[in-house]
């Protein structure tokens, strides 16, 4: 049978399927922590025989991903030997390269950061110029733990993007990268497999890992951009062309100002001239109505804020966006948004980094349809 709390799908005994079969177990003792699971409770969460679960433990503790945590105590037969994942056998690298800055995180198996750098950038510079300041701040993450292998780079970027090909669109007010393959780019750079995806569906990825309440639920980051992450039905919504979370370009006004995309009264635009004149109220009305639209259009039971802008005064943006979606609510309707809870992510920027050191992580605890992109 299944453990009811992962849900994980279930093992089979194929050869053929034999890494499969490893990255669920790999999960089982990641969500059981330092407390370590039995080999029985992994044969019960995973569907696996137990002789099976012996012979994937057994090359995990060869490879050093496993190592045992004591004995169970007896509840009528022979005390249970008890495993658990050694966070620090291996490590990830996210990197977020944001419009002026970048952020890099090193993080262990468990998603723990273990180092982190922060450094100034600047997104319309020679592409060259871009990857070396990207290239050095991986370089010195890995130096943190020398003797220990990266598994991979996730790196996350605004949008536009494609994913899968790992080639950049036009991303707003940095038209020149259009069509740039940046994960080759940086894959030649560092040496590591690359795995590329917009900043806020990193971001929405360690939300959904976090298991910090489920459902489904729309992460929006206000940095110097404007985008969202969304989590439907356990997994980060893409859409057919990879486009989906273009949250700050849908159009409150019409004859607004010009925004960066071409287009005019954008929310994205909209909030950040706000900001920029003080008005930081209005900046989280116009956050809130951009959100109670999508609300009301995917019902959607959760909202999370974050990025810099809105780490600058949390409060007064969740009390702005609850605002919104409650006077919405309390005038009835389909897709009012009752009951829709509003909080931050907290962190600023950082969470981008550490979803990007996810997106190589997912893969390895089979969480293949979490928002994983492809490697180069």
């Amino acid at each position: 049978m299944n453990r009811s709390r992962t849900k994980a799908p279930a093992g089979v005994n194929l050869p053929a399927l034999r890494h499969h079969n490893a990255t669920l177990v790999l999960d089982l003792l990641r969500a059981s922590g330092a407390e370590g699971i039995s080999r029985l409770e992994l044969a019960e969460g995973t569907g696996l025989t137990p002789q099976a679960v012996s012979k994937i433990t057994a090359r995990l503790r060869e490879d050093g991903l496993a190592v045992g945590a004591g004995l169970r105590p007896s509840t009528g037969g022979k005390p249970r030997t008890v495993l658990r994942l050694v966070p620090d056998a291996q490590f990830a690298i996210g990197l977020h390269l944001d419009r002026d800055g970048l952020t890099a995180v090193l993080v262990d198996l468990a998603g723990r950061p273990v180092a982190v750098t922060t450094a100034p950038l600047d997104l319309g510079a020679p592409a060259d110029r871009v990857l070396a300041d990207a290239a050095d701040a991986v370089r010195d993450l890995s130096a943190a733990e020398p003797h220990k292998p990266v598994l991979g780079l996730g790196v996350a970027v605004p949008g536009p993007l494609d994913h899968r090909d790992g080639v950049l669109h036009r991303v707003t007010g940095f038209p020149q990268w259009d069509g740039y393959p940046l994960r080759a780019a940086l894959a030649e750079r560092t040496g590591l497999p690359v795995v590329l995806d917009k900043d806020t569906n990193a971001a929405a990825l360690a939300l959904a890992l976090g298991g910090a309440g489920g459902g489904d639920f729309a992460y929006l980051h206000l940095g110097t951009g404007l985008g969202a992450g969304l989590v439907l039905g356990g997994e980060v919504h893409r859409g057919a062309r990879t486009g989906a979370g273009e949250f700050g370009h849908q159009t409150l006004q019409l004859d607004g100002p010009l925004c960066g995309c071409g287009g005019r009264g954008c929310i994205e635009a909209l909030c950040l001239a706000a900001e920029a004149r003080g008005d930081r109220g209005e900046a989280a009305r116009v956050l809130g109505t951009g959100a109670a639209n999508l609300v009301g259009l995917l019902d959607i039971g959760r909202v999370v804020l974050g990025g810099r802008t809105v780490a600058a005064d949390e409060d007064a943006y969740v009390r702005g966006v609850r605002a919104v979606i409650e006077e919405r609510a309390a005038r009835g309707g389909p897709g009012a948004g009752a009951g829709v809870t509003v909080t931050v992510a907290g962190g600023g920027d950082r969470p981008v980094a550490e979803g990007a050191a996810q997106l190589v992580l997912a893969p390895v605890f089979g969480r293949v349809g979490e928002g994983e992109g492809e490697r180069g």
